[in-house]
Formats: structure tokens, C-alpha cells, sequence
């Protein structure tokens, strides 16, 4: 299998260029996606360093559009560790998501419907580039995400059934 943004990894065959830098696995457990989106990120040059090193948390992020502007909050990327207090950043604050203006109004409008929000998936690094990977998601009930965990450990049991054989 070929490891890309959407698979975990960084060992032998995996294309540097291409490397997961954060994920949020809890969003894909709490939302159903329905779709997803792999924008840019305006960030200052300590942001880089620390998410490069792996120091970013996506679990409680989400993303608003505002004023023609998508914009993550509430992600928290650490401080840099070798750079002094003046020069560091916040680690809370809210970040430019890049996207093209067509894809913006399509979201916004999905938007309007009850129960839809835009979520961080993943981070990662396409060629010296960060993209972030939001996906709008539809917030599942307890009744669901049971139906899902039962659903993938029948798929979990037929696979290894397979491989059995």
C-alpha cells in the first residue's frame, strides 16, 4: 500500500515529501464526513519548526468562515523550544486557512444546514508545504458510533477470516 496524507507511517517507502505531521483520529469518531478538503495555512516561521517537530494538537479544532475567510481555531501548536518568549507565538490563536474562493462559498453553504461543521483532519507536508485536510462533518449520536464500532470489527474479523485461509 502506498503511504500518502490520508495513511499513518514514516517508515521504510515512505515518500518524505509527503509525511503525516498530525492527525485527528477522534473527529472522524465523533462526525460522519461527508466531505473533505485539503487547504493552506498561514503560519509564522516558530509554528514551522513545531509542527514539523510534531507538536500539534488538531482533537479540539474546528474552522469557521468569516468575512470570505476560513479560519482554525482552537488548534494548539506548542511553542518553539529554541526560540525566546518574544519571538514565539501564541499557541492558541486563530490561523488563515487558504482556500480558493469557489470552494469557501461551496462550504459556506453547506454550512447552512442544521448539524454540519468543518473539521481539522489532518496536517501534513506536501513537498516543503503544510496543508491542513478539513472535512465537513455531520455530528453522529451514541446509537451511531456504536453501529460503527460494531461494523468495523465485523469487517476486523472477515478480514483476518480471509487471511486464514
Amino acid at each position: 500500500m502506498a503511504k500518502g496524507p490520508g495513511r499513518k507511517g514514516g517508515g521504510k517507502g515512505a515518500d518524505p515529501a509527503h509525511r503525516l505531521l498530525a492527525d485527528n483520529r477522534f473527529a472522524r469518531h465523533q462526525y460522519e464526513i461527508l466531505e473533505t478538503l485539503e487547504t493552506g495555512i498561514e503560519l509564522l516561521g516558530t509554528e514551522v519548526k513545531s509542527i514539523r517537530a510534531g507538536q500539534v494538537n488538531l482533537r479540539d479544532g474546528f474552522c469557521l468562515i468569516r468575512q470570505g475567510e476560513m479560519q482554525l481555531h482552537n488548534v494548539h501548536i506548542s511553542p518553539h523550544s529554541h526560540a525566546g518568549r518574544f519571538f514565539n507565538h501564541d499557541p492558541l490563536r486563530v490561523r488563515k486557512l487558504l482556500a480558493h474562493r469557489r470552494e469557501i462559498d461551496k462550504l459556506r453553504g453547506a454550512l447552512e444546514q442544521k448539524g454540519l461543521t468543518l473539521v481539522p483532519l489532518n496536517m501534513h507536508l506536501k513537498g516543503s508545504w503544510i496543508k491542513v485536510t478539513i472535512g465537513l462533518g455531520k455530528g453522529r449520536k451514541l446509537h451511531d458510533k456504536r453501529e460503527e464500532e460494531k461494523r468495523k470489527q465485523v469487517a476486523k474479523e472477515t478480514r483476518a477470516a480471509i487471511a486464514r485461509l
